[in-house]
């Protein structure tokens, strides 16, 4: 089977071929995105394999069924990129990788949380030139403190055992309660409940139509002076325009992200040398209590090797007319 790669890294092609010596598929790698304006070049490939900032709309979607594509194989959790109604009407299979070591993302937004607190970024830098001062280093404990996590998926099961770890108090929301996370102490309140009692609230949760733009002005100021926040899910969950007016007014005392709504012209880019024309990105990176980071958040090696396994594992899979229990949208 031929199978089209976009948005292929050096280190996505490093695990896909290991993975790929036990199915011998003809992976062709691109390196830029799957969108209108590169769907034309697929040519006598039976899937595709693609990535967060990939655009699936409903007329790639139309050209791939016409050039005989009958899977497509998304190397991540999230599916909010592909119409996946448009691939259920034309008989295209999708599969995912709902779980590719949650504990990686967990821990990059501990690891997010506890950089912005104690503020050892700006440490680092400090003592490498010789300024040794604890001056506007200060921090608090988290001992002690209420986090509230939105998103009670695996990734956010593997973030509240790190916060119980720490001795904090939890709160969680999730229109399905997890009852192994109540046992743990764990206790699941209405969403305005947690914005008003949360000092720390951690996004876990996917995109969906219902949740857009979840962070707005309305529950921002439902939330507690001083709050810190954390992204670590998908960009469209935050209102950027809302989030920067809090920064400025001081309601959000920190924020962490590692998704940005308009990511897809920015992330996975080397951008060092040119005029990024996005005020709003550059907005948030002039404020000092803000914490940026691209997409990085699942990179790990562990992650990398379940992902290329488990994305080529689905495909021969589908092609075996076997359906796997990751496909979102199955063949009929």
């Amino acid at each position: 089977m031929k199978i089209e790669f976009f948005s292929a890294k050096k280190y996505d092609k490093l695990f896909f071929d290991e993975a790929n010596k036990a199915y011998s598929f003809d992976i062709n790698y691109h390196e830029t995105h799957l969108g209108p304006h590169i769907v034309d070049l697929i040519k006598d490939a039976e899937a595709v394999c693609v990535f967060v900032n990939d655009k699936l709309t409903r007329a790639v979607i139309e050209v791939l069924a016409a050039k005989g594509v009958k899977i497509i194989a998304l190397r991540c959790a999230g599916f909010n990129n592909v119409d996946l109604q448009a691939a259920k009407e034309f008989n295209i299979a999708v599969c995912r990788v709902p779980s590719y070591s949650p504990e990686a993302v967990a821990e990059h937004a501990v690891a997010m949380l506890l950089t912005i607190n104690r503020k050892t970024h700006k440490a680092y830098n400090r003592v490498r030139e010789q300024n040794f001062s604890l001056d506007g280093l200060l921090g608090y404990n988290l001992f002690g403190k209420t986090v509230g996590v939105i998103g009670t998926g695996k990734i956010g099961k593997a973030f509240i055992n790190i916060m119980l770890g720490f001795g904090c108090k939890v709160l969680a929301y999730d229109i399905y309660p997890d009852p192994s996370i109540e046992a743990k102490g764990v206790d699941y309140v209405p969403l305005e409940k947690l914005l008003q009692q949360s000092n720390i609230i951690s996004l876990h949760c996917p995109l969906t139509a219902e949740n857009h733009y979840l962070i707005n002005n309305k529950t921002i100021n439902q939330m507690q002076p001083g709050v810190t926040l954390l992204n670590t899910s998908r960009g469209a969950l935050i209102n950027t325009a809302d989030i920067i007016e809090a920064l400025k007014t001081k309601k959000i005392a920190a924020l962490c992200i590692d998704v940005y709504e308009q990511e897809e012209t920015l992330f996975f880019k080397d951008l060092s040398l040119e005029i990024i024309g996005d005020d709003q990105i550059q907005r948030l990176m002039s404020f000092p209590n803000v914490l940026l980071t691209a997409h990085q958040a699942f990179f790990t090696k562990e992650a990398l090797q379940e992902i290329a396994q488990v994305t080529l594992d689905s495909i021969s899979q589908i092609d075996k007319n076997t359906m796997p229990n990751n496909a979102t949208v199955k063949l009929v």
